[in-house]
């Protein structure tokens, strides 16, 4: 671990919560000490009241804060001299810890506190840091790992075993730590789950982490263990057996899932491990993990069986619960396979990277168990006890009802403006996972985030298709909504004057691309967990042709034939498929407002009078059309198919 505190930086920092604040950062960057709200800090201060009298608080990192973004509205302040009370009784249920927690913050705003509030409380330090430290868990799973860190740092540190975080573990720590600690002590480790360190200043503080877990990370050296070696990946996976194993997931979860296939070297050589049933069936390298990874990874892609044996291992733990739980979903989140790698699933496109960041975190630490004698997590028992423990269901429960699309993928081609921006726009907004296909390169940086995938991609070349799908389902898993939405409008050109090349490109891309592409994209539509949806974007053209447009509208009105025929070849597996006819939809990139102005004028009419030139005098937009066609992928739709409808404002030619 390196020693990233500058004094430039920290001098610049006016409030002992602000020092708090940048070397939790210092702390939250490094990747192999935090992953994703893991870990958490403190500091203690003091403050008037509003009637002049001065209080002890405590600042603690809220729930739902990463230490790497925090700010100083990410920490809890709490009475402190209340916490300390609350430390002394004999034993506090979970539930009345954070109702204790949340109505003695002074801060009416601030998030909820973290639930090892107490514990930071109680150790004497003003400064506090935790993190979950690779190098020091890797030590502690192992056979003799209380020994070996006990070698590793003597009495500078105390050292607590595993138990669960909240009013136990604070107990714990209250009885051990004064037994324990001596004029040397400047960190505590916890069997199974992490590291703290503490000091007078946040550079104290910060500095005996850097200590701490240097010396543990120079234990692993000297004791053989070396850094993964990354060999090249080996490609994208099959597609099908991809989307085969995310509908198997979807069954048994009973909700649709993303599948993110992580195929480098390090986790291609880890799924092929010949002795990989035994390391891989210990549990996680921390049980504040198992709340996103479960306590073990699935093994090959029965998920079936694995589901089944989740069921009887509830069962048989229930009976020595202390009280009865509802079971979880019993689909597996990690799965390893040896063609498909380290697969991770998730409700969303963050969650399924959560999984894999922490699971490729977890390969490093079995490995380094194993090279120190043999890997060991927690008992079953107790990793169970995490899984159902009331106040990590809580977190999922805050997350809130999930969204319409949450777990499903869709395909909008053209996607980079106009009506298939718009598309993407609207998906997201609804929670799908989202690829976009468009020529134009600006696809590629359109959203940043992990649910959309931009690839620049000329769907008239079925080799770029083939590998936007392989891309695609490497990302996301397999496919449930199509969006058929690229096209090229030609310049007005008369039958007399048309000739063969245009006609030819403009089926090309009209027609042709979109059959090759209904073509590739059947055997994963057919594989969608709630059934496969496609959506056409056709054109007025269709049922009002108008004058120099053959190509654009015989292309058009060849591409609704092909909807029809493909509702009827496809509604027996349940894939449903509609057209939407939109008309005069001038925030495209077609239309400039030179353009606009010059055909107002053909009219005789304002540019706001020609947008509104239709039967309701309203103006159509690219979201409109968007809107539509997300909802016809959408449960209002789930019993129409082949369905035409207009997006036009009423169009008297149509009518």
């Amino acid at each position: 671990m390196q020693n990233h505190w500058n004094e430039g930086d920290a001098s610049r920092c006016a409030t002992d919560l602000a020092l708090r604040v940048y070397s939790s950062r210092l702390i939250g960057r490094d990747k192999s000490l935090v992953l994703h709200g893991g870990g958490n800090t403190s500091v203690k201060t003091e403050e008037a009241d509003r009637f002049g009298e001065t209080r002890r608080v405590l600042w603690v990192k809220g729930s739902g804060w990463d230490l790497e973004t925090i700010e100083e509205a990410g920490f809890c302040p709490l009475l402190l001299d209340h916490l300390l009370k609350l430390a002394q009784l004999p034993a506090l249920p979970d539930p009345a810890m954070v109702e204790e927690l949340a109505t003695h913050q002074t801060r009416a705003a601030a998030p909820a506190a973290s639930v090892e509030a107490i514990l930071h409380a109680l150790l004497p330090f003003k400064f506090v840091d935790h993190s979950h430290a690779d190098a020091v868990v890797a030590v502690t799973n192992t056979a003799d790992g209380e020994a070996r860190i006990r070698e590793i740092y003597g009495e500078d540190v105390v050292v607590i075993p595993y138990t669960m975080p909240g009013f136990d573990l604070a107990r714990a720590v209250a009885q051990r730590f004064p037994l324990e600690a001596t004029p040397r002590t400047m960190g505590m480790v916890l069997m199974n789950h992490g590291i703290f360190s503490f000091g007078a200043t946040a550079r104290e503080s910060y500095e005996r982490m850097v200590n701490l877990v240097g010396r543990a990370e120079r234990y692993l050296e000297n004791h053989g263990v070396k850094p993964p070696t990354e060999a090249p990946s080996e490609g994208a996976p099959p597609r099908l057996a991809l989307a085969e194993l995310r509908r198997e997931l979807a069954r048994e979860a009973g909700f649709p899932m993303l599948l993110a296939s992580r195929r480098s070297g390090k986790t291609l050589a880890f799924a092929r491990h010949p002795d990989l049933s035994r390391i891989a069936r210990y549990g996680p390298a921390t049980p504040d993990h198992v709340l996103r990874t479960k306590r073990l990874p699935l093994i090959g892609r029965d998920v079936a069986a694995y589901a089944e044996a989740y069921r009887h291992c509830f069962e048989e733990m229930s009976k020595q619960a202390r009280e009865p739980k509802t079971m979880l979903d019993p689909a597996p989140r990690v799965v390893l396979d040896p063609e498909l790698g380290l697969c991770c699933a998730g409700r969303t496109a963050r969650d399924a990277a959560i999984v894999g960041d922490i699971f490729e975190r977890t390969i490093d630490i079995i490995l380094a168990g194993e090279t120190l004698g043999g890997y060991r997590a927690l008992p079953a028992q107790d990793i169970f006890d995490v899984e159902y423990w009331d106040l990590e269901q809580a977190k999922l429960k805050k997350s809130g009802k999930p969204a319409p699309f949450a777990g499903e993928v869709a395909l909008v081609t053209g996607a980079a403006s106009g009506i298939g921006k718009a598309c993407v726009e609207a998906l997201l907004a609804r929670g799908a996972a989202v690829v976009g296909l468009d020529l134009d390169p600006a696809i590629e940086s359109l959203h940043a985030r992990p649910d959309f995938l931009g690839l620049r991609c000329n769907v008239a070349d079925g080799a770029e298709v083939t590998s936007a799908l392989a891309r695609s389902v490497d990302a996301y898993g397999g496919l449930d909504m199509l969006i058929l939405n690229a096209g090229v409008f030609p310049g007005g050109r008369r039958i007399e004057e048309l000739e063969d090349a245009e006609w030819r490109k403009v089926m090309a891309v009209n027609l042709d691309a979109n059959l090759a592409l209904l073509r590739e994209c059947h055997p994963l539509l057919r594989l969608a967990p709630r059934y496969g949806r496609v959506v056409f974007i056709g054109s007025k053209n269709v049922p009002a042709p108008g004058p120099g447009a053959a190509a654009y509208s015989a292309s058009k009105a060849a591409l609704t034939q092909l909807m029809r025929v493909a509702a009827l070849e496809w509604g027996g597996e349940g894939i449903r498929v509609n057209a939407l006819h939109p008309d005069a939809v001038f925030d495209t990139g077609l239309w400039t407002d030179e353009v606009l102005a010059a055909r107002a004028a053909h009219y005789g009419l304002s540019v706001e009078d020609y947008k509104r030139k239709n039967v309701l005098k309203t103006e159509v937009t690219s979201r409109d059309v968007a809107e539509l066609a997300a909802e016809m992928c959408g449960p209002l739709f789930a019993k129409t198919t082949a369905a035409q409808v207009p997006v036009d404002g009423g169009n008297d030619r149509v009518i």
